[in-house]
């Protein structure tokens, strides 16, 4: 394809300034391509053209924002296989999570097309004679989306969806390590009847592109998935501008592990969570909290249970366990490994860089035992395939060490007790809690998102998607009186 490597802005695919280079993290000899880094210029051709494209489709009905999302749903769900192959190639997930990564991003658009059609406002009488109040949700307007590398067509749906749903336009920089998805939903998105420069796709380097993104007086609303660093400058920037802003960002996501458990049940989801795509996920479970009677027999478990995961190449039949996603953060993640046992963690199983019939990022998934939460491995979110467990006493005990921590997106439990259960979802400080399940696994009808430095701004997901992506009016009128 002649575009595969370039940027989409102002309703033209365009070179870029300079060019990144993509490969394949399970086979260090694949050069997936060459993609396109769009310069200041681009960018601000692409904000322009938003705010002129904005205006119109800001008044296009929501017949016609319903069948355009529709269409964009489907087709990612029509081509789940060959989108979720992409994904594996690049960013290193197993092939069975990339195409059920897809197939979820379609479900997104799908749903947002419907939401598209439910925009209903209030009307009220007003407090004063002859007077009508009319309440109703408009457009914010022009939405910068900054998405990561670790779910690189899920997340960006997640946002672009209820963005384009609720009339707005988009200004995308996705994460440099996955280009190639990024294109491709590019792609399935232009091929619709949108107004000129309505989306835009600025791939580019965060100090330049995203940097002057984040502050530009032409964005009104920025969409944030990342570290919560970068997070932290994104929100210092905006401010400048009074900008609104929605942040994901960083965990460290407790399971506690009660001693009245399914013990197969609760290895089984803790394997899951703490290692389902190479434990690259916001809502890992990377504290597994663990009453002292059932320690040993969930330690001997686990152990077993992660030295079984199958690590290779994420094309590769029966993988479970891909590479991490490139060498920087292979490296970091070996750094954990050495710093876990330097602040005397146990080091039970993994942790060592493996080898395989192809030159990749891999790395055998970690269990750490003996650690608390004043080690650094249990303060900082790793975004790695290792998990550390705590041994607490009492069910209370297992409680506070999993709230004793600043981040608070996701927490879970694993228990038999309705009465455990029932308090731990009143009292866990995150803003998703998981009874006997994975930590890891969230719907797209509901909202998604956390507490403390894990996020802020409004809600994803779901009804609640509206309180970022419109803002309210509301209008008195006073018609007079009938002649």
């Amino acid at each position: 394809m002649t575009n595969e490597t370039r940027n989409f802005i102002a309703g033209q695919w365009q070179t870029g300034a300079s060019t990144a280079e993509n490969r394949n993290p399970s086979d260090l000899s694949d050069v997936i391509g060459h993609y396109a880094q769009a310069d200041a210029a681009q960018l601000d051709a692409a904000l322009a053209a938003a705010r002129t494209a904005q205006a119109a489709w800001g008044a296009t009905g929501p017949q016609k924002r319903h069948d355009v999302l529709m269409a964009i749903g489907t087709e990612l769900m029509a081509r789940a296989e060959e989108i979720g192959a992409m994904i594996a190639r690049e960013e290193g997930k197993p092939l069975a999570e990339g195409k059920g990564e897809t197939y979820r991003a379609g479900q997104f658009f799908t749903y947002f097309a419907a939401e598209a059609l439910r925009q209903l406002g209030d009307t009220a009488d007003s407090v004063r004679p002859d007077i009508e109040i009319d309440v109703r949700r408009e457009p914010v307007g022009v939405v910068a989306i900054i998405s990561p590398w670790n779910f690189p067509i899920a997340t960006p749906a997640w946002k672009i969806a209820p963005a384009l749903a609720f009339g707005n336009a988009v200004i995308w920089k996705p994460a440099n390590q996955t280009p190639a998805s990024a294109v491709a939903l590019t792609e399935i998105i232009v091929r619709q009847d949108l107004p000129e420069g309505l989306f835009n796709l600025v791939m580019g380097p965060g100090r330049e592109v995203g940097q002057r993104l984040v502050e530009s007086a032409q964005v009104d609303a920025i969409s944030f998935t990342g570290s919560v660093p970068v997070g932290r400058g994104i929100a210092a920037a905006a401010m400048v501008n009074m900008t609104r802003i929605q942040m994901e960002m960083g965990s460290k996501n407790p399971m506690v592990i009660c001693d009245d458990c399914d013990l197969d049940l609760a290895v089984a989801h803790a394997a899951n969570a703490a290692f389902g795509g190479t434990g690259q996920k916001c809502t890992a479970a990377s504290r597994l909290i663990v009453q002292d009677g059932i320690h040993d027999a969930f330690v001997e478990k686990l152990v077993a249970a992660t030295q079984a995961l199958k690590v290779g190449h994420a094309l590769e039949d029966g993988t479970q366990i891909g590479p991490v996603v490139s060498e920087g953060q292979l490296s970091g993640n070996l750094d954990y490994i050495k710093l876990g046992q330097s602040e005397g963690a146990d080091l039970l199983c993994g942790g060592t860089r493996l080898e395989r019939a192809t030159d990749g990022y891999y790395m055998a998934p970690a269990v750490f035992a003996g650690t608390d939460n004043a080690m650094r491995i249990n303060r900082e979110e790793m975004f790695a395939p290792v998990t550390c467990i705590l041994k607490a006493g009492s069910y209370d005990e297992a409680l506070n060490m999993a709230n004793e921590t600043e981040f608070g997106l996701t927490a879970g439990i694993m228990t038999r007790s309705l009465a455990r259960a029932t308090h731990f979802r009143r009292n866990a400080r995150a803003g998703c809690v998981m009874v006997n399940l994975p930590t890891a696994g969230t719907d797209y009808h509901v909202p998604f998102g956390g507490r403390g430095a894990s996020s802020y701004g409004p809600r994803e997901q779901g009804r609640y998607a509206e309180e970022f992506y419109t803002t309210v009016k509301t209008s008195y009128i006073h018609s007079g009186v009938p002649a």
